[in-house]
């Protein structure tokens, strides 16, 4: 996969602070940490180098994600599972997966964003729910169609 150059990622993060897409910084938390301290220092101000971690293997950690963002959406947690969403797509852009960003811009925000968190999976080729067990996989599936977890009802608001 081909990952964004510093300075892509660089512009990225002043482009997502002038137009004030990313109020609470969370995407801009994932560009930050693929950056290096050269040009970190252009967007933050560590103290100390020491301070400074890099993030360099970002298919591991979109792996990784993956599985916290499912966690979740079962979990029906609305705030994170909103921020997981915001942080799945700055890592398939890292990825220079531009294809999967748009797919999950398309898949719209319903039941916590398990069709967007689908859309990622499915755009990198990697399970979404084929690694659950039957209850919770049962649940995420019909949650990517925008049905509610349970087909008798949910208790925990997904129908709302």
């Amino acid at each position: 996969m081909t990952t964004r150059t510093q300075e892509e990622i660089v512009t990225r993060v002043w482009a997502l602070r002038a137009n004030r897409g990313d109020i609470f910084g969370f995407r801009e938390e994932v560009l930050v940490e693929a950056l290096d301290l050269d040009h970190a220092r252009q967007v933050i101000a560590p103290r100390h180098p020491g301070e400074w971690t890099q993030r360099v293997d970002h298919e591991t950690h979109a792996r990784d994600y993956l599985r916290f963002a499912i966690g979740k959406i079962l979990d029906h947690r609305g705030n994170s599972a909103s921020r997981s969403v915001d942080k799945l797509s700055e890592l398939a852009w890292l990825l220079g997966r531009d294809d999967v960003v748009a797919a999950m811009e398309h898949a719209g925000y319903p039941m916590y964003g398990a069709a967007t968190v689908k859309a990622f999976a499915d755009g990198f080729g990697w399970p979404f729910h084929d690694d659950l067990d039957g209850g919770d996989g049962l649940a995420l599936a019909r949650m990517a169609e925008g049905q509610q977890c349970d087909p008798q009802g949910c208790e925990r608001g997904c129908a709302d």
